[in-house]
C-alpha cells in the first residue's frame, strides 16, 4: 500500500529538471503530484513559474496549482496543511503522492513541521513598513544584526516579509527566530521520506537557467506580466518572484516600499543613465537573479539526505 511507503519528494534548484522527472514518475506509477511552488499555487502566474501546461495537467493530476487567487496569501504553514490533506486523499484512493517543487521552506514545513514561534502581528508589520518609508530597507535589515545575527546574515535586505517576521518574533517573545528554529531543530521527521533530485554541475545548471529564460520570453512572459499588472496584481506576493519582479520594473511598475515584492535596488538598477534596459539586458539581469536564487536553493539542499541522480541517468531512473 502507498501509505506504507516513504513520501516521495522530488527536489532541486530551478531549471534542474525536477518537474519533468516528477511528471514521468507519476505517469509510470499512477501517482499524483503535489506542487511545492510558492508561485504556481496562484492563478494566472503561468509562464514565469514554469507551471505545467494543459497537456501535462491532463496527463497527471496535480494539487496546489492554480488553487488560490493572486491576492490570497499562502505561507509555509498553510501550504503544508494543503499538502497533508492532499497526501491523505491520494493515499486513500490507493495512489502514490509525489511532492515536487523548489520552495524548500514549504518542503521543510511538510517534513518537520514549523518552529512554534509567536503568530504574526499585523500591527508590527505596519510599524516596520512605516519605518522603511522613512529610513529604507537596509536600515530595517540592520536592526536584525544585534538581535539575530544569524537571520541578518541569512536574509536579504529586500526580503521585507521575512525580515519583518524575524523582527516581530523577537519583539513579541524576546527570543530570536533563529533561536526558535534551533530549538525546533528540524531534526525529527513527521513521516519517512525519500528525497530525490537531479545534480548538475554549476556551469551546466547556469546554461539550463539561461535556456529556460529564453523559452519563457519566447512564449510571451513579458506580455503575461503586463497582463497581470493591468489586472492590478502588482502588489501580489507572486509578483515578487524572481523574473516577475524584474520584468514588472522593466515595464515601469514601481513597487510599494512596504510590499514583499520590492525592487532589489533603486531606479539605477533598471536604467543605465536615462536609457531603459534592452530586452537582452533584462534577460541577463533575470539570469543573474535566478542564479543567486539557485545558489540559495543548493545551500538548503546540503542540509538534507538526498538521492542524487546524474543528468545522464535521469531517463533510466525508476522507483
Amino acid at each position: 500500500m502507498t501509505a506504507d511507503k516513504p513520501l516521495l519528494i522530488v527536489v532541486g534548484p530551478t531549471a534542474s529538471g525536477k518537474s519533468a522527472l516528477a511528471l514521468r514518475l507519476a505517469a509510470e506509477t499512477h501517482g499524483e503530484i503535489i506542487s511545492a511552488d510558492s508561485v504556481q499555487i496562484y492563478r494566472h502566474f503561468d509562464l514565469g513559474s514554469g507551471k505545467p501546461n494543459a497537456q501535462e495537467l491532463s496527463r497527471v493530476r496535480h494539487h496546489a496549482i492554480d488553487s488560490h487567487e493572486p491576492l490570497d496569501t499562502v505561507d509555509a504553514a498553510g501550504w503544508a496543511q494543503i499538502a497533508e490533506d492532499a497526501i491523505q486523499d491520494i493515499r486513500a484512493r490507493g495512489k502514490l503522492p509525489i511532492v515536487c517543487g523548489g520552495s524548500f521552506l514549504w518542503v521543510r514545513a511538510l517534513m518537520y513541521g514549523l518552529a512554534p514561534a509567536p503568530p504574526g502581528s499585523p500591527e508590527l508589520r505596519e510599524e516596520h513598513a512605516a519605518f522603511i518609508e522613512q529610513k529604507g530597507r537596509a536600515a530595517l535589515h540592520e536592526r536584525l544584526r544585534e538581535i539575530d545575527p544569524a537571520a541578518h546574515e541569512r536574509l536579504a535586505p529586500n526580503d521585507f516579509v521575512r525580515v519583518s517576521r524575524a523582527l516581530e518574533v523577537f519583539e513579541l517573545s524576546g527570543k530570536s527566530i533563529s533561536a526558535w528554529q534551533k530549538e525546533h531543530g528540524f531534526r525529527t521527521l513527521k513521516r519517512p521520506v525519500r528525497l530525490i533530485g537531479i545534480q548538475h554541475e554549476p556551469d551546466h545548471l547556469s546554461e539550463r537557467i539561461a535556456q529556460r529564460i529564453e523559452d519563457m520570453f519566447d512564449h510571451g512572459w513579458q506580455a503575461e506580466v503586463q497582463s497581470l499588472l493591468d489586472r492590478g496584481l502588482g502588489e501580489s506576493r507572486a509578483m515578487g518572484a524572481v523574473g516577475y519582479r524584474q520584468i514588472a520594473q522593466h515595464l515601469g511598475y514601481e513597487f510599494a516600499k512596504r510590499a514583499g515584492a520590492a525592487p532589489e535596488a533603486g531606479p539605477a538598477d533598471h536604467h543605465r543613465g536615462d536609457r531603459p534596459l534592452s530586452e537582452e539586458e533584462l534577460r541577463a539581469k533575470i539570469h543573474r537573479a535566478t542564479r543567486t536564487f539557485s545558489k540559495r536553493q543548493r545551500t538548503w539542499l546540503k542540509d538534507e539526505t538526498i538521492e542524487w541522480i546524474r543528468p545522464a541517468d535521469v531517463d533510466q531512473f525508476a522507483l
